[in-house]
């Protein structure tokens, strides 16, 4: 009922309702049950009682004109904020429309809120026109709590009976079902128009059952877990437990509330776990394996004939001991171990493979595999132990692996480079010649070859998946005819031929592949070595052609007759011939100086010429050159110089002198003494053109000859390679 109805005046031509109020002042607002204020026309405060002080939280400012509502602000119950120009009063004010019992948020300054009950009534003189209007206003906060707690309590409620997990519908004592949750409707697959007002025996599969049900609930007997079937809406049948109570009024069976638990598929499950423990027990004794139960100890609770027959004993004899009793020694403690750690839960299961001693002294190789069956506490029941006898496997594997053995040392000791692969290329032996030849020990997951790197002989870089191996795995045939390079980490580039063949099982699949490395370094070396030869042959008769040619040449212009010449040019002609046979006999490589003035002195000097020096290495063309050289001081020794009395002597000395890296310089002294005294030539013969020509044009070195009087003295310097040398 509202606080704001008319309030009765004596005379109709006396004071309005809103100067009567106005002219009451506080103290009878104060009289009012609950707050009040009065707004004037334009909706200005002009009085309150203290109750709306105390629920404002604030005094209004009369002199600061408020209008409309003496709070500190105004919202909706969504929350929205309400301005005092948009509240009820203003309307009110504004067009004199009524407010009854509507409902707003106030907020006080401190922040705090309260649900209002506004009744707003406009206040009119006597001719109609709006002077103001009155609010009478109450806090509900309090109602409105216990409001939305029933609600709340309410929706709980529903939402429990509605989107249980569990089926749930109320029978009337009739028998009609009253209402039905989701689940209860999903469960059997009806609608709501097809299960709600239906008799509840429709439904079941066994009308004794649901008779039963009904009879009890009638009396007040409570069911639980009470088994029945109903019938679902696709025909099928499930399998649930009921659970219920009755609400008696007065005595009388009103309605029942029932919870429906399905446990089709636990029924289900329960049908498949006999039949399986009806199978496993025919397999169990059927099997040909060895099945045991053990316990904790090892003992045996139970053994089927094949274990029986595997370890030669009675069922009997088994049950009365553990299963270390016909173990092997030498077995027992690794066996132990693992049951022990799988008995304690440290692993679920093992498997291994030991030796059982049978009674007749023979030996039979098994394989175990030992798994626990645990309670829902995780404490250890029973193991269960399945023996396959391999015996014969265990021989057949055993022959195997000596034959893998010795084909492992056959390829070890083969001197070439051997390595296998799988099916997809991934290497799984190799040999000692092929970490060798390879420079690099293959590493897991490497693929195709063992080597570093590869290249096809002209240089070009050789990608490991386009190797003949890989093109042998990729076609499964051989490869043959093929060359490649192989680079070693350290730089060194072997060239080889590889010899990658397919393997297959008995089936012909592929299984892998294997390879044999080549190494024909040696045979390219002598390939490189036989051309270079061939070229430097050629390149020596052609200029060794010109040289004779030379020499007939220039010996026959400074001949005075044929007497003269022969032996002149003979000599010269002898001299690199021998210089010939000793760079033929060392292929063309490098002659040693001292070899090379052995060969020429020797024959001519009778021991009169004295040698020394360190030993140096001559490539072929100094060689020639020297050799000539040699020759002509010889040649004019023996004729003109100290070799030409037998009291004379020559001496050659060289030294070698380092130049520029990586050349060095040989440096040669010829002297003669004790011959005939020395006279300088009038002219310059072919002879010093010919050494001069050979030293200083051909070898860019220096020579200088000089004739003193005691004996002639020549010095030559020459360059030579400083590898080449070991002086």
């Amino acid at each position: 009922m509202s606080n704001v109805e008319e309030f009765p005046l004596s005379a109709r031509h006396g004071p309005t309702e809103f100067e009567a109020l106005v002219a009451a002042g506080h103290a009878a607002l104060d009289a009012i049950p609950g707050a009040v204020y009065l707004c004037d026309a334009e909706g200005l405060l002009v009085a309150y009682n203290a109750e709306a002080v105390e629920l404002w939280g604030r005094t209004p400012d009369i002199p600061k004109k408020e209008r409309f509502c003496g709070s500190h602000q105004l919202y909706l119950f969504d929350g929205t904020p309400l301005a005092h120009s948009d509240c009820p009063m203003a309307t009110a004010v504004r067009v004199g429309t009524p407010t009854r019992n509507a409902e707003v948020i106030m907020a006080r300054p401190d922040g705090s809120r309260f649900s209002a009950l506004v009744n707003i009534r406009a206040l009119r003189d006597h001719s109609g026109r709006i002077q103001g209007a009155i609010n009478c206003f109450q806090d509900i906060t309090g109602r409105k709590q216990v409001e939305e707690e029933v609600r709340r309590t309410t929706q709980d409620l529903e939402d429990f009976f509605d989107n249980g997990a569990v089926g749930l519908h109320i029978v009337s004592g009739e028998g009609i079902i009253l209402r039905a949750n989701k689940a209860e409707l999903d469960l059997l697959g009806y609608g709501p128009e097809e299960y709600i007002g239906r008799h509840v025996a429709e439904f079941h599969a066994d009308a004794p059952v649901i008779g039963d049900i009904l009879q009890r609930l009638s009396c007040g007997e409570p069911l639980h877990r009470y088994p029945a079937r109903l019938r679902a809406r696709d025909g099928t049948v499930k399998h649930v437990l009921i659970t219920s109570n009755s609400r008696m009024v007065d005595g009388k069976f009103v309605n029942t509330r029932c919870f429906t638990t399905d446990v089709t598929e636990l029924h289900v499950a329960e049908e498949a776990r006999r039949a399986s423990e009806a199978r496993l027990a025919a397999t169990y004794e059927a099997a040909s394996v060895g099945i045991s139960e053990t316990d904790e100890n090892g003992r045996f609770l139970r053994v089927n004939d094949s274990l029986c027959r595997i370890t030669g004993r009675s069922r009997g004899d088994l049950l009365g001991m553990t299963f270390f009793d016909y173990t092997d020694p030498d077995d027992q403690a690794e066996d132990a171990e693992l049951y022990a750690r799988q008995v304690r839960g440290e692993i679920e299961n093992y498997t291994v493979r030991k030796r059982a001693l049978r009674p007749d002294g023979s030996v039979r190789h098994l394989d175990i595999f030992s798994s626990s069956v645990r309670d829902t506490a995780g404490r250890f029941l029973y193991g269960v132990r399945v023996a396959q006898d391999v015996t014969a496997t265990k021989q057949l594997e055993d022959r195997l692996r000596d034959g893998e053995q010795r084909m492992r040392d056959l390829l070890e000791a083969l001197p070439a480079a051997i390595y296998t692969t799988d099916a997809e290329g991934r290497i799984n032996f190799y040999n000692r010649a092929a970490v060798e030849m390879a420079g690099r020990t293959p590493q897991p997951g490497d693929e195709w070859c063992v080597t570093w790197k590869l290249y096809w002989p002209d240089g070009t870089p050789l990608p490991h998946n386009e190797c003949p191996m890989a093109v042998a795995l990729r076609e499964n045939r051989p490869v043959r005819g093929a060359e490649a390079v192989a680079e070693r980490p350290d730089g060194r580039r072997v060239p080889f031929i590889p010899y990658p063949t397919p393997l297959r099982d008995a089936a012909g699949n592929l299984v892998g592949a294997i390879n044999m490395l080549v190494d024909i370094s040696e045979r390219k070396r002598a390939e490189n070595a036989q051309k270079i030869l061939i070229d430097e042959l050629n390149h020596r008769v052609k200029n060794t052609l010109a040289t004779v040619q030379s020499l007939a040449n220039q010996t026959a212009r400074h001949a005075a007759d044929l007497q003269e010449f022969l032996p002149t040019f003979m000599g010269r002609l002898l001299a690199l011939a021998r210089a010939h046979d000793l760079l033929t006999r060392r292929n063309w490589q490098d002659a040693p100086f001292e070899r090379l003035v052995h060969d020429i002195v020797a024959p001519v000097s009778g021991g009169r010429v004295a040698t020394g020096g360190p030993h140096v290495d001559l490539d072929a063309r100094t060689a020639l050159s020297i050799t000539m050289v040699l020759n002509e001081l010889l040649t004019n020794a023996a004729k003109y110089g100290a070799l030409s009395v037998p009291e004379g002597a020559v001496s050659l000395t060289w030294r070698v002198g380092t130049g520029e890296r990586p050349q060095g310089v040989v440096e040669c002294e010829w002297r003669e003494r004790g011959g005939p005294l020395v006279t300088p030539p009038k002219r310059r013969g072919f002879g010093t053109r010919l050494m001069e020509r050979c030293v200083e044009h051909d070898l860019a070195g220096e020579f200088d000859l000089v004739f003193e009087p005691e004996g002639t003295r020549c010095r030559m310097v020459f360059p030579i390679m400083l590898a080449a040398s070991n002086g």
